[in-house]
């Protein structure tokens, strides 16, 4: 049991080597690697390369799939590319494979103790990310070294070699758990190279072989369930990649006795082998249907059909694939918290034609647009919790915090703009009351100057110019005192016994606090910036000398 349980810590130690490598890859470079894969879809044949390339450095087929997936649901890229990049994708990861069979456990203790003095010493930065790098890689070289070691002893074990020795009967099951194992560990690489490590003692090379094309298998299974809730246009391209390893296996199975057979005249290393004819399955099912990405793409176009109406749907900014990547993440968020704040925006546009048409209908599509707001709030908060604080450096993790607050004030003023509509409907509309034309000169005058600070926060929130949030502060100031004007002006009126004012007193009272309300909300865009920046004053409060203006 003692040796079960060192084989299984190493299996475990080996999985999560592979997913620090995978992670943080990506978190350093995962920009930098999507601009590439987008940029090298001129043909079938470069698309594979770049899946390749890209693929070799994440040592992920599934992280390659996700990228691609989004960029196809996106538009960005035409789906027989998409299946091309990821043929060189599977090449990327069997490359990967046949260079970690080597013995390369003297690097182990360096590239731990390297990535360890990194992480440490540049914690937040992106030489601690790199330092993340390299303690996965020296975990990955010292769990092969320890899973070897674990396999010598139960190789001893008479059950153990009685239990193995069932699988040599049938290439099925072989397949079959070799999927399950690659679905479990979230990496068909981890499997494979463990195959490769357990052939030198405990399995027969034939049964490797039999594992090898089950991981294969998996590693396309295993993108189709992580994009299983996805768009269709999205699941396209893992669906495309399945059916191609699902061929490639088929052709494959009744060809492995001759393969091994051929190469067994060359090579005599058991882990090599194994490796080698991982890298020889996915070189051979790459030239097959690279030649074949268009066919598989209408098929899987049949099975998976899009949206008819997604053309004219607008970009979905949150990307599932950004989210190893943080800095492209909190890129895509603050892209969608400005799709939420336009939305705002034409509510409040809409709320002066309400006033001055008496528009029912259009309060009530604008009312419905709260819903809207209150759904994105909802997706970027959950977009944005699924980063690890933790892992953002000082500027992400800022800038998290300032698009939590300003998709948080977007929120709250989609809310007090549907109360604003509702009280234009009941105390208003249905009554067939106006407003004097002195106040509703005074209520366009506010609404246009919302509009202004309304377009200069969302400039702030883009670009995080110190003057421009110092303006925005300004006009809160100037907002604050307008509305105590213009409600000093209204109770004049009624003292002149303005029969329109007497009639809309409350509702015009209401409307320009509300409209106050929301301009503070707005003009708190502006203290995260003020405050990163150092120029955020201590008080709000005005000095004693400006007191008795405040009276007046």
């Amino acid at each position: 049991m003692k040796h079960l349980l060192n084989l299984l810590a190493a299996i475990a130690l080996l999985v999560w080597g592979t997913h620090l490598v995978r992670t943080n890859v990506l978190r350093v470079f995962g920009s930098n690697l999507r601009h590439f894969l987008a940029a090298s879809m001129g043909n079938r044949f470069t698309a594979m390369l770049s899946g390749l390339g890209v693929t070799a450095v994440v040592q992920s087929s599934t992280a390659t799939a996700l990228i691609t997936s989004a960029f196809v649901g996106q538009g960005l890229i035409a789906l027989p590319a998409a299946l091309a990049v990821m043929l060189g994708a599977d090449m990327g990861t069997s490359l990967m494979a046949v260079v970690f069979s080597f013995d390369l456990s003297w690097l182990s203790p360096l590239f731990i103790f390297l990535g360890v003095t990194l992480f440490i010493a540049r914690q937040g930065t992106t030489m601690g990310d790199v330092g993340r790098v390299l303690i996965g890689l020296g975990l990955m070289l010292l769990a092969l070294q320890l899973v070897g070691e674990a396999t010598t002893t139960l190789t001893r074990n008479p059950a153990v070699q009685l239990i193995l020795g069932q699988l040599a009967s049938d290439r099925l099951l072989e397949i079959v758990i070799g999927a399950t194992l690659t679905v479990l560990a979230y990496s068909s690489l981890a499997v494979v190279l463990l195959v490769a490590t357990l052939a030198l003692q405990v399995i027969t090379v034939d049964v490797a072989l039999g594992l090898v094309l089950g991981a294969n298998l998996g590693s396309g299974l295993l993108a189709v369930l992580t994009t299983l809730r996805a768009s269709p246009s999205t699941r396209q391209v893992p669906l495309g990649n399945l059916i191609f390893k699902g061929l490639g296996v088929l052709v494959a199975i009744p060809l492995v006795p001759y393969w091994l057979g051929g190469a067994q005249l060359h090579v005599q290393d058991p882990a090599l082998l194994t490796v080698l004819f991982h890298l020889s399955f996915n070189i051979a099912t790459a030239l097959i249907f690279v030649g074949l990405t268009h066919p598989v793409a209408r098929w899987v176009e049949r099975l998976l059909p899009r949206n008819k109406a997604s053309a004219l749907e607008r970009p979905q900014h949150l990307d599932p694939s950004a989210l190893a990547t943080p800095s492209l993440a909190i890129s895509c968020a603050a892209r969608e918290a400005i799709h939420q704040a336009d939305v705002v925006e034409t509510m409040l546009r809409g709320v002066l034609a309400v006033i001055k048409d008496n528009d029912l209908k259009l309060a009530e599509e604008l009312r419905k647009m709260d819903d809207t707001v209150d759904s994105l709030y909802s997706s970027i908060k959950y977009y944005l919790t699924k980063l690890s604080r933790q892992q953002l450096n000082e500027a992400d993790s800022r800038r998290w915090t300032d698009i939590i607050s300003f998709t948080i004030n977007m929120e709250q003023i989609g809310d007090i703009v549907e109360r604003i509509l509702l009280d234009i409907e009941d105390k208003k509309i249905r009554k067939g009351r106006a407003f004097s034309e002195a106040g509703m000169a005074e209520i366009c005058e506010m609404h246009g100057r919302l509009i202004a600070n309304m377009n200069l926060g969302m400039s702030v929130f883009l670009n995080g110019n110190v003057r421009d949030a110092q303006r925005l502060i300004e006009e809160k100031m100037r907002f604050r005192d307008l509305e105590r004007a213009y409600a000093t002006s209204h109770l004049e009126r009624l003292s002149g016994q303005t029969v329109q004012s007497m009639e809309t007193s409350s509702l015009h009272l209401d409307l320009i606090s509300d409209l106050k309300r929301i301009n503070s909300h707005i003009c708190s865009i502006a203290y995260p910036i003020l405050d990163s920046a150092g120029a955020l004053a201590p008080t709000r409060l005005r000095m004693p000398p400006e007191a008795p203006s405040q009276k007046n």
